[in-house]
């Protein structure tokens, strides 16, 4: 049997991550079994449907640098692939489960509807359909259809007995079809199919052999499997996969953090790293191995390492794994990722000149381990490409300093560095301990204002690497704007 599992969205919404950690393990699992993974879109809720939403889907895929063997952009055997050009399949299979007695249509209006929730909540009843026209004659149809009420096709849910299912993760799975959704509408007045008719009957006619699909979804199963046999088809194998939760315990939502996949992409993460981070969202190879490669998944993906715990989405764990992924990228690779956001940030233009070529050669190396995000390099690389750093005064002074120790150490620097001004690294470092000793300060407080002036930050990348990127001129600049910023704060307070 040739493996057949689909990634079915709605485009209703964007992508988030609980999506597409479902469309990964559908493509892992058909790669891993020799199989097909099929992209269907479930784009029947017109009202919802948005077309940004469906470019979002073919952009979050694109992105990930993973896609599927047939869908709408893939022409397959069992196309179309929008349900919304399959509605004519819909409508024959509803009528040919009311043909054999296992829906039936229901003229019920909207406000009677809506009278019936109304009454069974103020009686603190469950909430659901009455089956008021499940066994209504010939004659009352031909009543309602005479006076033009348009109806839904509803499906007969058994009164009595029970239907469960096999789930490969998660054992057999039993309901008392009292207990369920009782007679759930399988056609809407409109003439477009619900969830649960497409879903099955699509399932059967794309050959789909696993249904791996969130455990949200679990209460839908034995419903499905009703609907299966109601057509005299066999069900496909079912895999729920565990819920990806919150922090707190709760399904991951927005309250958590960014959840869309284009928050992710537009902050900085890897496709590399969102892939790697959330196949382990409830799946592990072995107890201790974190790091694969979207090939080594595909080649080492099983059902049974699954785990039917929740998996909890951590973002530190994912900064993490982003920061790890941007250690191993070739230089030329991680400045080229890196361009859009400094030139978002207006750092740099379209075209480059060689000397923003030069400081980039030389400072994305300085920062590449100090980097989580793409987005985090204007942070770490302004200085470079500033005409003037926006920093305080006061970022000047280190704590054990005052105000008028803080200028004697910047005069000092300057001083210095004016005398030796094409000095290497080493011989630099030297010179400011010997220069830290005579003013009688400590290293870190004599490079503390050095590294706000030149760097506009207590934080940079290594601070004598920096001050040969910017040359000697542009250092000595730095040095007297500094200066004069803390001059401009006037003369400090002799009472204190």
């Amino acid at each position: 049997m040739t493996v057949r599992v689909r990634y079915a969205p709605s485009p209703t919404g964007y992508q988030h991550i609980g999506g597409v950690r479902t469309a990964l393990f559908n493509y892992l699992f058909a790669r891993a079994r020799g199989g097909e993974f099929i992209l269907r879109i479930e784009d029947t809720d017109r009202e919802r449907y948005s077309e940004e939403a469906l470019e979002d889907i073919y952009a979050t895929f694109d992105w990930l640098g993973f896609h599927w063997d047939e869908g709408p952009d893939i022409d397959g055997p069992c196309a179309p692939y929008f349900q919304s050009q399959r509605v004519k399949l819909y409508r024959e299979y509803a009528r040919k489960l009311v043909d054999s007695g296992h829906a039936y249509p229901c003229y019920c209006s909207s406000e009677r509807l809506a009278k019936l929730k109304q009454e069974q909540q103020a009686a603190k009843k469950s909430l659901g359909y009455d089956r008021h026209c499940r066994e209504l004659s010939e004659k009352q149809r031909q009543d309602h259809e005479a006076r033009g009420e348009k109806a839904v096709i509803r499906f007969k849910v058994p009164l009595t007995g029970s239907t469960g299912f096999h789930d490969e993760l998660l054992g057999y799975i039993e309901r008392a079809n009292v207990d369920i959704n009782p007679d759930p509408v399988l056609l809407k007045s409109d003439g477009f199919p619900t969830y649960h008719l497409a879903n099955v009957i699509d399932d059967h006619l794309m050959r789909i052999t696993h249904i791996m699909r969130a455990q949200e979804w679990l209460s839908s199963g034995p419903l499905h499997v009703l609907l299966y046999r109601a057509l005299g088809w066999e069900p496909p194998l079912y895999i729920h996969l565990p819920m990806v939760m919150g922090p707190d315990g709760q399904k991951l939502s927005k309250r958590h953090g960014s959840t869309r996949l284009g928050e992710f992409r537009e902050k900085g993460y890897l496709p590399e790293a969102i892939i790697n981070y959330i196949a382990l969202l409830g799946w592990s190879y072995d107890d201790s191995r974190e790091f694969f490669t979207c090939r080594e998944l595909r080649e080492l993906f099983s059902v049974d390492r699954l785990n039917k715990a929740p998996a909890v989405f951590d973002y530190k764990k994912l900064d993490w794994f982003n920061g790890m992924y941007i250690r191993k990228l070739p230089h030329e690779r991680l400045t080229k990722l890196l361009l859009p956001y400094l030139r978002q940030s207006g750092l740099v233009g379209e075209q480059l000149s060689e000397d923003q070529k030069r400081l980039l050669a030389g400072a994305v190396p300085l920062i590449q381990e100090r980097l989580t995000l793409l987005a985090d390099a204007p942070r770490w690389l302004g200085f470079l490409f500033q005409d003037e750093l926006e920093y305080e005064p006061h970022d000047l002074i280190p704590k054990r300093l005052d105000q008028e120790k803080t200028g004697e150490v910047l005069l000092a620097l300057k001083a210095l560095l004016e005398e030796h001004a094409e000095e290497g690294a080493a011989e630099r470092e030297e010179r400011f301990r010997t220069l830290a000793a005579e003013l009688g300060v400590k290293l870190g407080d004599l490079l503390m204002p050095l590294r706000v002036a030149v760097t506009g930050s207590r934080t940079s990348p290594p601070l004598l690497e920096s001050m040969a990127l910017l040359g000697p001129q542009a250092t000595l600049t730095c040095i007297e704007g500094a200066i004069n910023r803390l001059a401009s704060m006037g003369e400090p307070d002799a009472t204190r």
